[in-house]
């Protein structure tokens, strides 16, 4: 088929467009250019004011890292086994050197078995351990690493408020009941933009019940003691109300982690059930407005 060949009426419409076109660029390519330029630069210190919350897979074991605006907290660091791997993928991976704070929630080895690779790898501003002691050699290499690198423990106080970036904390909860550790765990709230977060450490139920008549209601919740039967209780949730919920917890293990009664219990509030054991380190990335979960392989499982 022929092609139709342009009249002369075609030619006022094209010069029209290329006019138009051409007034767009003149008095608005500035402009746009900055607006992509701005949106790159954007994008790249999202990176740093963007919060993001890293649930590392560590198996049957616990540990978070928290970064806002280049401030870092760790809660917690896994078994002994897992503190060289944790230490080398923060370092290699995440580019961190230094930790504003790093808190050791209660000192069951599933918790500070790799505080003393952290303390030794690390400089640290602040260290929150609750105050009790154990005897067992996991917590006599923290101490040691303390004592090394001339640090000093900081017993939190409940109701104690601090800043990682423009993030806000609240210590809720931690005990000094030597006859059951998980009960001592130091429970902190993080509230950005629209956005709240309860970390559990290995809260019991019946510290649950201290903590009821405290603001608790959250977005996030981190399940206590890797989904036991013995936290989480109906109670509790009821006044958590989590729309997430984050399980560190390893393949396989003999505690039959999650318990299914726990599971059952959380999903009266919500179907967003994370679990590390089966989605590997799991990252929530928030801007204030909005959360965005991602999940992938860390090979941190020691």
């Amino acid at each position: 088929m022929a092609r139709r060949k342009k009249s002369k009426k075609d030619i006022p419409l094209l010069i029209l467009i290329i006019a138009i076109i051409g007034y767009i660029f003149a008095t608005y390519g500035e402009n746009l250019s900055s607006s992509l330029t701005e949106e790159g630069n954007l994008n790249q210190n999202n990176v740093t004011t963007d919060l993001k919350v890293y649930f590392f897979d560590v198996g049957q074991a616990d540990s978070i890292l928290i970064s806002n605006n280049n401030h870092h907290l760790l809660i917690d660091a896994g078994n002994n086994e897992d503190g060289p791997l944790l230490v080398k993928y923060i370092k290699e991976k995440l580019n961190i050197d230094s930790f504003e704070y790093v808190i050791g929630t209660h000192p069951h080895e599933d918790h500070i078995g790799g505080l003393d690779d952290i303390i030794n790898n690390f400089n640290i501003k602040k260290l929150y351990l609750p105050d009790v002691i154990t005897t067992t050699k996991t917590f006599e290499d923290v101490l040691d690493a303390i004592e090394r690198h001339n640090l000093s423990i900081t017993i939190p106080k409940i109701g104690e408020k601090f800043k990682l970036g423009e993030a806000d904390l609240n210590i809720i909860y931690t005990g000094t009941n030597t006859s059951d550790l998980n009960s001592t765990s130091i429970i902190i709230k993080m509230i950005f933009g629209n956005y709240s977060y309860l970390f559990t450490g290995d809260t019991t139920s019946e510290i649950e019940k201290l903590i009821l008549k405290e603001n608790i209601d959250v977005d996030v919740l981190k399940v206590a003691h890797h989904g036991s039967e013995y936290s989480s209780s109906l109670e509790f949730l009821q006044k958590v109300t989590p729309s997430y919920a984050i399980i560190s917890v390893g393949k396989n293990n003999s505690y039959n982690h999650p318990s299914t009664t726990t599971i059952k219990r959380l999903k009266k509030y919500t179907n967003n059930i994370y679990l590390t054991s089966e989605l590997g380190t799991i990252l929530l990335t928030s801007d204030g407005q909005k959360i965005n979960i991602s999940t992938f392989k860390t090979n941190l499982d020691g």
